[in-house]
This record gives structure tokens, C-alpha cells and sequence, in this order.
């Protein structure tokens, strides 16, 4: 269902949420197994994105629908379980909100959030910057992670989904007060 670079780039999150899991006590098989699927329908056309959400009762707000680039992790979380019967909810949730966050986030979803800002295909400016920091303040790397997200976003004028602000000030409020 991939093509070989987003493949590349499962395999690579994977071996980083594994490397995550270990450094904040996440359970590692987990953090594995959701970096592998994290992006499984990435590469499906987004209108087969759309059908596999609302074929499975998924309903949608505006702002999700008017939000393509998020689909493929909203029909992924329910691909995984509908269709490969993946059942364990952390592993569900991790892939559903790798993209977005939301408000409190468990440990395994923010590995694979950040896993995936920081593996090693990632090239973009302050990739360097970012793995340091993922590696020191989990929350402080979100922080950073959803800030140029919503930055990206902004300067493109497409929109920004309530879990993405949500877990902004989520991630803020943590490292605010020492809890990241």
C-alpha cells in the first residue's frame, strides 16, 4: 500500500519511536508497531481515504473534512483495526492523532508524534534542533513540533484542527510547569 520511500520512512519512525519508547518508559513492541503503520493509507488516494472513514461510521467535522492532509491518519487508525483487527486502543490512537496531537496525549502517542517530526529521512531546517531536544523534553519537542506545524499551516491558509491547538496548549501548559 506504500510506495518504497514512505516505507523507508515507516521503517524509520519505527526504529525511532522504538529508540523513544525506551528513553520515557513507553512500552517499545507498541511504539514499533504503531511507527510501522503510523502512515499506512499515506500514499491512498484521498477520495479511498474519505471512503474508508465515513464506510466506517466515521463522522467528520468541517474543519477535518476541509483538512485532506489529516485523513490518511483518521482512516488509518480505522483501517488498523477494522480491517488488520488490531484491537489495542493505544496503538489506534497513536496512529489516528500522529499528525494532529490532541489534548492529553499518552506517553506511545507522543513517541510517535515526535518519531515521526524527527526520524532519520527527515531533513527539513532544525531537524537537528528538534532531535536534540525530543531527546531531553518530550512535551518541549511537541511544543516545537505542532508550532511550526500550525506555522506551516497558517502560511499555506489551510486549516488548523481543534486537536492540533488543543494539544499545543496541552504540550505549553506541560513544560510550563515542569511536567514534560
Amino acid at each position: 500500500m506504500l510506495s518504497e520511500k514512505r516505507f523507508e520512512h515507516s521503517l524509520n519512525v519505527s526504529q525511532e519511536a522504538v529508540k523513544l519508547a525506551k528513553k520515557y518508559g513507553a512500552d517499545t513492541e507498541k511504539a514499533e508497531i504503531a511507527g510501522i503503520l503510523h502512515d499506512i493509507l499515506k500514499d491512498t488516494p484521498a477520495e479511498k481515504q474519505l471512503k474508508i472513514i465515513s464506510d466506517f461510521g466515521i463522522i467528520m467535522n468541517d474543519v477535518e473534512l476541509s483538512a485532506k492532509k489529516f485523513w490518511h491518519a483518521i482512516g488509518g487508525a480505522v483501517y488498523i483495526r477494522s480491517v488488520l483487527g488490531i484491537e489495542d486502543e493505544e496503538i489506534i490512537d497513536a496512529v489516528r492523532y500522529h499528525t494532529t496531537g490532541r489534548n492529553n496525549m499518552t506517553l506511545l502517542e507522543k513517541v510517535i508524534f515526535i518519531a515521526d517530526f524527527i526520524s532519520k529521512d527527515r531533513d527539513y531546517p532544525g531537524v537537528e534542533d528538534m532531535r536534540k531536544t525530543a531527546y531531553k523534553n518530550l512535551d518541549k519537542a511537541i511544543v516545537e513540533g505542532i508550532a511550526f506545524t500550525i506555522t506551516e499551516l497558517a502560511k499555506s491558509r489551510d486549516p488548523i484542527v481543534p486537536d492540533t491547538i488543543d494539544a499545543y496548549n496541552d504540550a505549553v501548559w506541560a513544560v510550563r510547569h515542569g511536567k514534560g
